[in-house]
């Protein structure tokens, strides 16, 4: 039994030796007599100049010419104030010009910035990185190396990184020999029981494909190059260790850990181990069921206990995918899981290893005496520290204990670049132990408290009379978007096969109309199909004639003054309840999406989410603008400014985003007042009954909704041209959109008013690469804007600029991604790409890839499965904007490849098309950037992300020119288009006198004037 009075105490004289031994030494990196100490202390007193150097640090390996050099910096420091003058020169350099002068200031920043990287990296190179361990291997350090690299975007890159690893440990294979083992033991084991070779792999760089959705496919593809290494690694007798990476691949990289240690070849092996962050507030249950897990499986395992390096892009992942924060946003919280999860370790130490992985001082400390406490033999845990950081904390580590490892990175400079703004943020951070401890000398008692006090002295400092908001007293709170799918939850990934089978035994059912509140049979049927199994029926859906559409509309007109009345606030709480409905129903609507539309699981989610937040976000909007307001401030006058509904809207609807976009439509139509008559697509015709079983389900009054699928060769034309139709809203082709247009502008006798027509059409749409562009980043970028649901969408990137100077390494690796990439049914996560929505899109499609083949290159077309509406993702080089695929919005997997003169051209080509809607760029020139927000003309417009996925709310969404007619969907504005303004003039002055409160006064009435006494 632990006293924990004792173990305190303990732990703070442990600490306060630790801080003798230390002295006054400072870690070579914040030596403020080199350059890199000299930029380290102006990064933690000036955060301006340290944002601006990070990015500057991560964008230098591209900058290949003094050119872009000297642009580079002028565009990051000219306009700093407080640049250090370790920099200076290097700025006044650049202003100076001349290429001979531009060349000296080039290489100097270049070697400046590679010494402060080699801080942090071992060596480039194996033979380097070799003679490196073996200098730090007779100061008495042990080392585990990890490569650098871990981005992968294709097949081929994962297997140069396993071959990486090959390399590695041909080379250690034939240096350990030299190396006596640390501690003079004669087994050749350091300590005596800890191989001499120890590497460490992230596991993610050994797939290129790795989705949490697909998860026994990314287990599977990740082992088949682990094995070869460990087996490598089991050969020469070392030490392999997985790395934990982000919380995304987390149970990805738990199970490769349990499945490679209990696997029959290497289950007798006993030197695997696995990392754990425990600033994720999963890693209790995760270190819990790892033990218990080992226990009874009667394997010994290892475990590297780490705080964590990616705490700001979870923080900033969840926050953007609408998640709670997975790690803890409390330092002191994070150091108090360290001690626990250290404690948890220790008590099963008969079954379970620990390397202690800590630059803190209190938190080694505390495992030291943990371990003391609980009598844990010497060979049951260690110590690691990272190499190039707390040299001083490392040598009195390795004076008390003896047992330390470097943890060491190896590898080339422009790789590194990740893992080095990684260690700069830690040694810069507020919170760094390093900082407080070496810089700004806060007190040892301060350093050495117990995380729980910190804890509870914060509590006890926090507001006691502040009580939380209570949101659900008020439908009508704040909004917030529907939370992005977490695939990396097994409940989830089991909600949606058991969806897809639910709804797979609904299939074969008839859909009727749905007029004036009650259901139409009609004898005209047609069969929606799988189209990956265009022999699979889902179901028969009646069709409406003009008929029925007469009808449709007569109800809507019956029912329109009532629903028209009705308080703004009350029609937006049946789009609450719709929403509501949408949330229980969640997993079969977009298992619908899947057989119907061929959607793949994020896809289709991310669909009904849309659809969710449309009807919450209009709901609120609703009540926003159903409050009049009063403009002016004149006395004797009121004017009160309100909105009113127009009247019958058709809404006329597309199949890519079958609920999300109907649903949109028709929420705006509806909150604003209007009675609508519905006619989804032809193609996804069950999808946008889904969307007439929700309104049900919210209880809308008889007529306000009428649900009428129907040919558009039947109906199409009577719907938009009828007389009581005051409002149409379509999204769908610049063709149809032009026509209904046209149509709708038209203004015959006998028609009541003039028809309002809220269209969105296509887009051709370009990203931009420019020549600093991060190219781990745009490549997949661009892979999932152009190929994400077959090319299907108005947003996706078709054509893709880039400039010259980096056009090469650009194509090269978007060649090898899309190789890597597999295509089948959108049932299976594993495939980035499934069938078109039927044979004429295919024809369609096959057709403008014939285009291709004689106006460009065919780079690369891929194979398609046999059966199901398939076509083949198609790269297509030397295109021009003179060229028809340069031109014409294909709606299919076909991607035009442009390569510019310079960032100028690439500008006006990315222009040089009807369409305006959305568009890209890749670059870290924040000239270049500037220059885009001014010229890339289109109405959403991404830096350094995909050009497709807008979300409501945040990113309103159309575009102009032919994409549209300026409306932005998921805006602020959109729902104006839905109503007509009124505005409303009382005179509120009766002979001489107004209300007093109108002219300023008290809240009575006066006299607006008085006769003088």
């Amino acid at each position: 039994m632990i006293h924990r009075d004792q173990l305190e105490a303990s732990i703070q004289g442990c600490g306060r030796r630790f801080f003798a031994d230390i002295g006054d030494e400072a870690p070579s990196v914040f030596n403020k007599d080199w350059w890199t100490g000299k930029v380290m202390d102006a990064c933690m007193q000036n955060e301006s100049f340290k944002v601006q150097l990070f990015r500057f640090i991560d964008v230098l390996p591209y900058l290949t010419t003094s050119e872009s050099l000297g642009r580079h910096i002028e565009a990051y420091f000219s306009r700093e104030e407080n640049v250090p003058a370790a920099l200076k020169w290097g700025i006044k350099g650049v202003g100076l010009g001349g290429g001979l002068a531009m060349k000296v200031v080039s290489k100097a920043i270049r070697k400046n910035l590679e010494m402060m990287a080699r801080n942090f990296i071992v060596g480039a190179a194996v033979g380097e990185t070799v003679k490196r361990l073996g200098k730090l291997r007779t100061q008495g350090f042990a080392f585990t190396l990890d490569q650098l690299g871990e981005a992968t975007l294709s097949e081929r890159e994962a297997d140069q990184y396993a071959a990486g690893y090959m390399e590695l440990l041909e080379g250690l294979e034939s240096a350990q020999a030299a190396w006596p083992a640390l501690g003079g033991d004669a087994a050749d084991l350091d300590w005596g029981h800890d191989p001499r070779v120890n590497v460490s792999v992230k596991p993610s760089a050994l797939y290129s494909q790795v989705d949490p959705a697909d998860f026994e496919g990314s287990v599977q593809g990740i082992l088949a190059r682990l094995e070869p290494v460990y087996r490598k690694v089991i050969r020469l007798g070392g030490y392999l260790c997985i790395d934990m990476e982000m919380r995304r691949l987390k149970a990805i990289t738990l199970e490769v850990f349990r499945r490679l240690r209990s696997d029959g070849e290497f289950r007798d092996y006993p030197h695997l181990g696995l990392a754990l962050q425990v600033y994720l507030r999963e890693t209790d249950r995760d270190l819990d069921q790892l033990i218990e897990w080992a226990g009874r499986e009667g394997l010994p395992i290892s475990i590297r206990l780490v705080k964590g390096a990616y705490w700001d892009y979870e923080t900033v992942i969840a926050a953007q995918h609408c998640w709670p924060a997975p790690v803890y946003t409390v330092k002191a919280d994070t150091d108090a899981a360290f001690e626990r999860a250290a404690e948890t370790v220790f008590r099963h130490h008969d079954i379970c290893h620990l390397a202690c992985g800590s630059h803190n001082v209190r938190s080694v400390s505390a495992v030291l005496e943990l371990a003391r406490a609980l009598g844990v033999p010497d060979d049951r845990y260690e110590f690691q520290v990272l190499y190039g950081m707390a040299e001083p904390f490392r040598k009195a580590l390795l004076k008390t204990v003896g047992r330390v490892r470097l943890y060491c990175p190896y590898g080339e400079m422009l790789p590194g670049m990740a893992y080095l703004m990684r260690r700069l943020l830690e040694n810069t951070s507020n919170e760094s132990f390093l900082r407080q401890t070496f810089v700004e000398g806060v007190e040892m008692e301060r350093l050495l408290e117990p995380p729980q006090a910190v804890l509870d002295r914060a509590a006890e400092e926090a507001n006691p009379s502040a009580s939380p908001v209570d949101e659900g007293a008020d439908r009508f709170g704040p909004f917030r978007n529907n939370p992005f799918p977490d695939w990396t939850v097994a409940e989830a990934r089991d909600a949606y096969r058991g969806a897809l089978a639910d709804v797979r035994r609904q299939l074969g059912k008839t859909y009727p109309l749905f007029i004036g509140g009650r259901e139409v049979v009609t004898d005209d049927r047609v069969d929606s199909v799988n189209p990956a199994r265009p022999d699979e029926i889902l179901g028969r859906v009646c069709q409406a004639g003009t008929q029925e559409v007469e009808q449709a509309i007569a109800a809507a007109s019956e029912a329109f003054p009532a629903w028209r009345d009705t308080p703004p606030r009350e029609r937006a709480g049946y789009l609450v309840r719709a929403a509501e409905a949408a949330r229980r129903r969640l997993y079969e609507l977009a298992a619908w999406q899947t057989l119907e539309a061929g959607k793949q699981w994020s896809q289709a989610y991310l669909d009904v989410g849309e659809a969710i937040d449309f009807l919450d976000y209009y709901a609120r909007e609703m009540v926003r603008l159903g409050e009049p307001s009063y403009l002016g401030d004149v006395p004797g006058e009121v004017n009160e400014h309100f909105y009113e509904p127009k009247g019958i809207a058709a809404v006329i609807a597309p199949w890519n985003f079958p609920l999300a976009i109907s649903c949109g439509m028709c929420a705006a139509a509806l909150v604003a007042g209007n009675c609508v008559v519905y006619k989804p697509s032809r193609r996804t015709p069950i999808i946008g009954h889904t969307l007439l079983q929700l309104l049900r389900e919210a209880d809308l009054p008889p007529g306000v909704f009428n649900f009428t699928p129907g040919r558009g060769s039947v109906i199409g034309d009577f719907l938009v041209e009828h007389p009581l139709i005051s409002l149409i809203a379509f999204t769908g082709s610049m063709g149809v959109g032009r026509r209904i247009i046209e149509k709708a502008g038209r203004t015959p006798d006998g028609q009541p008013s003039v028809k309002k027509a809220v269209v969105e059409m296509g887009g051709k749409n370009a990203i931009i690469i420019d020549d600093d562009a991060d190219l781990d980043e745009a490549v997949p970028a661009v892979v999932r804007s152009a190929f994400g649901y077959q090319g299907q969408k108005c947003s996706a990137c078709s054509r893709v600029i880039v400039l010259e100077a980096i056009y090469d390494r650009f194509i090269e690796r978007l060649l090898e991604a899309v190789r890597s990439a597999r295509i089948g049914p959108a049932e299976d996560p594993a495939n980035l790409m499934g069938p078109v929505i039927d044979g004429s899109a295919r024809e369609t499609i096959e057709s403008y890839i014939e285009i291709g083949r004689q106006e460009g290159t065919i780079a690369y077309q891929s194979d398609v499965p046999d059966g199901g509406f398939y076509v083949p993702l198609t790269v297509v080089t030397d295109i021009t904007p003179a060229h028809r695929l340069a031109q014409e919005e294909i709606f299919g997997p076909v991607l035009a490849v442009m390569r510019a003169r310079d960032f100028d051209q690439a500008i006006e080509w990315a222009n040089a098309t009807r369409f305006a809607l959305t568009g890209g760029v890749f670059s870290r020139s924040p000239d270049h950037l500037d220059r885009c927000r001014r010229q890339f003309r289109v109405g959403n417009l991404y830096f350094n992300r995909g050009c497709t996925g807008a979300i409501v709310g945040r990113q309103p969404f159309g575009g102009f020119k032919m994409s549209g007619a300026g409306t932005k969907a998921g805006g602020p504005d959109y729902l104006l288009h839905f109503m007509n303004p009124r505005l409303v003039t009382e005179n509120t002055m009766r002979r001489g006198f107004v209300p007093f409160a109108e002219a300023g006064g008290e809240a009575h009435d006066a006299p607006a004037t008085a006769e003088p006494s």
